[in-house]
């Protein structure tokens, strides 16, 4: 079939990979690429955060994981790494919900917690270098035949006729979809985060007991991702130095060898929220549509697991209930 993906960020590209290898022909149409998207923002640590519901969630990320672990293995161009790392908690807490889906984790003991922490979490996951993996994935996409046209699409309408004449628009729009797809349900939670020079820290670090103002701390191979905040509602996009420098405290309080680290830069994004993913089919005025967006901050964790029920849908129209 023809088919045009609307989206050109991890779910969007992760989509059209998919539908191509299962001998699609697919364009890709987006305003924004590369490092201009939420994705390239994004710490890209394989976690299921701000993203329901949770059972179609754990199914998703338990696709994902399969996937990133893969490339982790086989294709190191992909900026794809298995790190260990760990989920701080102030007061005794259970083993997350998406638990089921997750790697092995291993309960941390009283000596292992830094002060002021009551439990905690080791577990080892993917953790993805965004820039490069974008890059990665529309290299191998272009590969295969698959175009990229930089512009804004108006409609879906619009949009299946941005290649000629698509047979099936897949809606990858993110925060976009609120006006592609007339959907006020989605709403942006602000996301800011400082990368610092890589000092040689191998393993990531976690705390979101405020759900605002989160701490984390991501290794990429060259860089250090800080973070961050969870700004629900607020779609500035303007740097603010008092959250870089409030992030910054916390994650030095946590690892004071960061004290030390130049920064590198200072990135904003949107996450696109949602009470639940939007992934299904529609016909709506004559387009066959479907909706993949919504994923919160669980873009990088979902995106594969998503993709391959895209490809479900197209062929079936069905996917697990």
């Amino acid at each position: 079939m023809r088919i045009t993906v609307v989206g050109a960020g991890i779910v969007g590209l992760a989509s059209a990979l998919r539908l191509r290898e299962a001998g699609h022909q697919v364009h890709i149409v987006a305003e924004r690429t590369g490092a201009q998207t939420t994705s390239a923002v994004a710490a890209a640590l394989w976690f299921p955060y701000l993203a329901a519901p949770q059972d179609a969630v754990a199914r998703w990320a338990a696709g994902g994981l399969r996937a990133l672990t893969g490339l982790a293995t086989t294709a190191p161009p992909a900026g794809v790494d298995l790190r260990t790392g760990r989920q701080l908690f102030r007061t005794p807490t259970p083993d997350p919900w998406w638990t089921p889906a997750a790697p092995p984790l291993r309960r941390l003991s009283g000596d292992e917690l830094p002060a002021g922490f009551g439990d905690g979490i080791e577990i080892t996951v993917p953790v993805v270098d965004t820039p490069l993996h974008l890059s990665w994935l529309t290299e191998r996409l272009r590969a295969m035949g698959t175009p990229v046209t930089r512009r804004k699409v108006s409609s879906l309408d619009d949009a299946a006729g941005a290649s000629g004449g698509a047979d099936v628009v897949v809606n990858c729009a993110g925060l976009g979809a609120r006006e592609l797809a007339a959907d006020p349900a989605l709403e942006p939670v602000r996301g800011q985060v400082v990368v610092l020079e890589q000092t040689g820290l191998r393993e990531w670090i976690l705390d979101d007991t405020d759900p605002v103002d989160l701490t984390y701390v991501v290794p990429r191979r060259t860089t250090i991702v800080v973070g961050g905040t969870a700004q629900r509602g607020d779609g500035d996009v303007r740097l603010r130095d008092t959250d870089a420098h409030a992030m910054l405290r916390r994650a030095i309080a946590l690892l004071p060898e960061l004290a030390h680290a130049a920064i590198v830069d200072q990135r904003v994004g949107l996450r696109p929220a949602r009470s639940a993913v939007r992934l299904e089919r529609t016909d709506e005025r004559g387009v066959d549509a479907v909706h993949c967006y919504g994923h919160g901050g669980a873009g990088v964790t979902l995106a594969y697991g998503c993709a391959d029920e895209v490809v479900q849908l197209i062929a079936t129209g069905q996917v697990p209930p």
